[in-house]
């Protein structure tokens, strides 16, 4: 039966290199596309991605709000390109302060940024922003990266009401992508927003980082995917022992075992 899939995305092959995480961020939207699905694919505008040779543009009327995060004003940016070779049409969220004027997870010294968290629900934010102006009803919204691991939580709280998510089911992948710093102390003030407060997150370290962003996103989960043969083992376990559905790793041909678990979620 053909469904509506948000797919967020950290990294996509062709507009960052090579890994895993970004050729799947490519193969699944592509091979949902051409099973009947209608799709809508969504990554962060890193600043090591080439705007002219991906042939990214502007979208004005999606972009221009302003998302609060730690009592500071950021504007939100949305652009737009279609891989070629797929036909899939990626949109980005950009802003200058936590994306175009930096590189991915790391600097150029290979250092995690030390404002990630914030990059993380600046991103979370701005997408499911864009998907309400987009008058878009997902049936299933499917998470992979971290990037995009505090969105299973505004499903379920801030954003609960919404109509455009009020039935969306919520689907994580597990990689063996990582960050290797805290997102800070700030981090559970930064994400309160409408009904998502700090309070929800007393059972999580003080210092998030990669398994509590990872437990995070599995808590507000309605299935999550081994994605990758090394997953983090905890990870999968602690999905197991909270009773969420899991998918073990299904091998290169996932396209028919991950149809079969968005039917069973």
């Amino acid at each position: 039966m053909a469904k509506k899939i948000l797919f967020i995305n950290q990294e996509i092959v062709p507009y960052v290199p090579d890994s895993d995480l970004a050729l799947m961020g490519k193969a699944l939207p592509q091979v949902m596309q051409e099973n009947g699905h209608e799709i809508r694919t969504f990554m962060p505008k890193w600043g090591n991605i080439n705007e002219r040779r991906g042939q990214l543009h502007e979208v004005i009327r999606l972009s221009g709000m302003n998302l609060i995060i730690d009592d500071t004003d950021h504007p939100l940016i949305i652009k737009v390109a279609s891989i070629a070779q797929t036909r899939v049409q990626v949109y980005f969220i950009d802003n200058d302060d936590y994306f175009s004027k930096r590189q991915m997870t790391v600097d150029e010294k290979g250092m995690d940024y030390p404002d990630n968290g914030e990059r993380a629900i600046f991103f979370a934010r701005g997408v499911l922003e864009t998907v309400k102006k987009l008058r878009w009803v997902p049936d299933i919204i499917h998470v992979q990266g971290w990037m995009g691991a505090v969105v299973p939580l505004y499903i379920k709280t801030a954003y609960h009401d919404e109509p455009s998510f009020a039935e969306t089911k919520v689907v994580t992948s597990l990689f063996t992508n990582s960050i290797n710093s805290e997102l800070g102390d700030n981090f559970k003030r930064c994400i309160e927003f409408r009904d998502a407060t700090a309070d929800m997150l007393t059972k999580y370290k003080d210092n998030f980082d990669f398994e509590e962003l990872g437990k995070l996103a599995i808590d507000y989960s309605d299935g999550v995917i081994a994605a990758h043969k090394k997953v983090n083992k905890d990870l999968l376990k602690y999905a197991q022992d909270q009773n969420i559905p899991t998918l073990a790793y299904p091998g290169e041909d996932f396209g028919a075992a991950y149809e079969a678990f968005y039917e069973k979620i």
